[in-house]
C-alpha cells in the first residue's frame, strides 16, 4: 500500500529561549537553527521512517529547493511537489526551557498551487491507499473528495484548527486526528459530542496523558499511555505520532499496535531538538520499545 500526503513544506526558524515572551517583552534567544518543517512534511517523514511508501503532494518556492533534497533523504517521494514563484512557507518557532513552544506560521506556497497537479498524482493511487491531510494547504476538500471516491482511506489532522475547514472536509474523512484542545474546540463548534462526529474513527492525542482511538461505528475506545521521558522539544511530536500511526495501520497493524508504536516514536522525538530532522527511524523506536518492555 502507499501513503499520499497533501501537506505543507515549511522552512523552520527555531529560537530557544529561557521562557516564552510576554506581550511587549524583548527577549534574547539562546540559540537559533534553520530546518525542515511543516505539519505535512513532518508527517511524511514520520510515515516514511515508520516504514511506509510515502509520496508528498504540495508546493514550495524556489527558495526551498533544499527542502526536497531533505525530504528525499528521509525516504519521501517528492515528484508531485510543485515549485513556483511564491516563497516557501515558513514558521517562527520559539521553544522554552520546559520544551513548550509557540509557533507563528506563514503559509506561502502551501496555499498557492494548482489542484490539477494533485489530482494527476492521485490518479496513481490505488484503492486501499491512504491520503493524509492537514489544515496548512489549499484544496483539502477537493483532495479528500477525490480520494474517497477512489477508495482511499482519508486521514485528516485538524490543525491548525479552523472549525469551518474541518466541517467542510468531514464528509470525506475516514480518520479524524485531533489533539485534546482541538477536540474540545471542534465539539463546541459543532455542538455535538466526540462520539457523535460523522467519521469512522477519531484519534485524540493528549501529550503526556497519552492518546485515545475511537471506533465510532463499533462504539469502542482504546487508550495508549505515553512513555515517560525527559522532553527537550515537543515540536512535531503530534506529527510524529500521526505519521507513525498511519504507517503502522497501512502495514496492517491493529489499532492498538499502531498506537503503541506511535507513542514510542513521539516519546523518542521529544527527547531531541528540531522537527523533521529529529523524527526517529523505525529501528530506534523498536529499540526504545524493547527498553520499556524490560523495565
Amino acid at each position: 500500500m502507499a501513503i499520499w500526503n497533501l501537506g505543507s513544506v515549511n522552512i523552520d526558524h527555531v529560537y530557544r529561549l529561557p521562557h516564552l515572551p510576554e506581550p511587549g517583552e524583548t527577549l534574547a534567544a539562546e540559540s537559533y537553527a534553520v530546518g525542515l518543517g511543516g505539519k505535512g512534511a513532518n508527517q511524511s517523514v514520520a510515515a516514511a521512517r515508520g516504514g511506509a511508501f510515502v509520496q508528498h503532494l504540495g508546493a514550495i518556492g524556489r527558495d526551498g529547493l533544499w527542502t526536497l533534497d531533505r525530504l528525499r533523504s528521509f525516504g519521501v517521494g517528492c515528484d508531485a511537489v510543485a515549485v513556483g514563484e511564491t516563497p516557501t512557507g515558513h514558521a517562527i518557532i520559539s521553544v522554552d526551557a520546559r520544551a513548550e513552544n509557540v509557533i507563528v506560521l506563514f503559509p506561502g506556497a502551501n496555499r498557492d498551487f494548482d489542484f490539477a497537479a494533485v489530482a494527476t498524482a492521485l490518479c496513481h493511487a490505488a484503492a486501499g491507499d491512504t491520503l493524509m491531510l492537514q489544515n496548512e494547504t489549499a484544496y483539502q476538500v477537493e483532495a479528500a473528495q477525490l480520494a474517497q471516491a477512489n477508495g482511499l482511506r482519508v486521514v485528516y489532522s485538524a490543525a491548525p484548527f479552523d472549525a469551518e475547514a474541518v466541517r467542510a472536509v468531514l464528509p470525506y474523512v475516514t480518520t479524524l486526528a485531533l489533539n485534546a484542545v482541538e477536540a474540545e474546540q471542534l465539539t463546541a463548534a459543532l455542538g455535538i459530542t466526540l462520539e457523535a462526529l460523522p467519521v469512522a474513527e477519531v484519534l485524540v492525542t493528549r501529550g503526556a496523558e497519552g492518546a485515545d482511538w475511537y471506533d465510532l461505528a463499533a462504539g469502542t475506545r482504546l487508550f495508549q499511555p505515553s512513555f515517560p521521558v525527559k522532553p527537550v522539544d515537543t515540536t512535531a511530536a503530534g506529527d510524529t505520532f500521526a505519521g507513525y500511526f498511519v504507517a503502522a495501520r497501512d502495514s496492517g497493524a491493529s489499532p492498538q499496535e499502531a498506537l503503541r508504536l506511535a507513542a514510542a516514536a513521539a516519546a523518542v522525538k521529544v527527547t531531541r531538538a528540531g522537527a523533521a530532522e529529529a523524527i526517529p527511524v523505525r529501528v530506534e523506536v523498536e529499540a526504545f520499545l524493547a527498553t520499556q518492555e524490560q523495565a
